[in-house]
């Protein structure tokens, strides 16, 4: 298994993506700490990882709050003892947002998607110092790199803010053993705050896929396990697009 003896904490971890990361990361022999703020969600998946003879934990966490952080880190390394992987799964979308121009959805945009992702390697990164190394993924978008029409401008303000300071990370920490990265997801199932089925902004991004259909969640998460592994051993600062070539035209 790529993850025997690895710990792992999945921000997000309750739901779509992320769930489906904690799933296979467990299946590929991780200890997973689940952290979100669904507590019922987060029960859920963590009962699923233990049907199929797997180890979790139930974190609750508001990414946006940095004496969360700080809690959430310290249980996961007082009931595991170590932290070997960070996935910054936890976001929401830009679509939801009628006004575009609406500074307080600019401020909850960059404070979930953006501080967090700077928040959880501030607190990960002394504890995988600790043990001389360890992975980072941080999920981006396509996002990252297009612009859009239909959704707040901080969504890809955020999503490109998660670039940079990936690349910043992976810099500053290789040195210590730590590879820091990021994955960046195209067109998938609609998640509660993102675009629906049957949008035309949704519609007219669907028809510039080259492959022709949406990814699946278990898509990304195969990104984000190869990145987590020591198979990616000498991958750091990268950029992994996972979207049917939508950003290759």
């Amino acid at each position: 298994m790529r993850l025997a003896g690895k710990v792992a904490l999945i921000t997000g971890g309750a739901h779509g993506m992320g769930a489906e990361e904690a799933r296979l990361f467990a299946r590929e022999g991780a200890k997973v700490a689940i952290a979100d703020i669904r507590e019922e969600d987060a029960r859920k998946v963590e009962a699923q990882i233990a049907e199929i003879g797997g180890e979790a934990m139930v974190v609750l966490l508001d990414v946006s709050q940095e004496d969360q952080w700080e809690r959430s880190v310290s249980a996961v390394v007082e009931r595991f003892g170590k932290l070997d992987i960070l996935v910054n799964n936890a976001g929401i979308s830009g679509s939801g947002e009628s006004d575009h121009q609406s500074t307080e959805a600019w401020d909850r945009l960059m404070d979930i998607n953006a501080k967090s992702v700077f928040l959880g390697m501030k607190h990960a990164i002394p504890e995988m110092k600790k043990t001389g190394g360890g992975a980072i993924v941080n999920i981006s978008s396509i996002s990252g790199f297009v612009g859009q029409e239909g959704i707040h401008p901080g969504y890809n303000a955020s999503k490109g803010a998660v670039r940079l300071i990936t690349k910043s990370a992976a810099v500053q920490h290789a040195k210590s053993g730590i590879r820091v990265n990021s994955v960046h997801p195209g067109m998938m199932p609609p998640m509660l705050t993102s675009f629906q089925r049957g949008d035309p902004n949704r519609e007219a991004m669907m028809a510039g896929v080259p492959m022709g259909r949406e990814g699946q969640p278990i898509e990304v998460a195969n990104a984000v396990l190869f990145l987590a592994s020591d198979e990616a051993s000498y991958i750091t600062g990268t950029e992994l697009i996972v979207d049917g070539g939508f950003t290759a035209k």
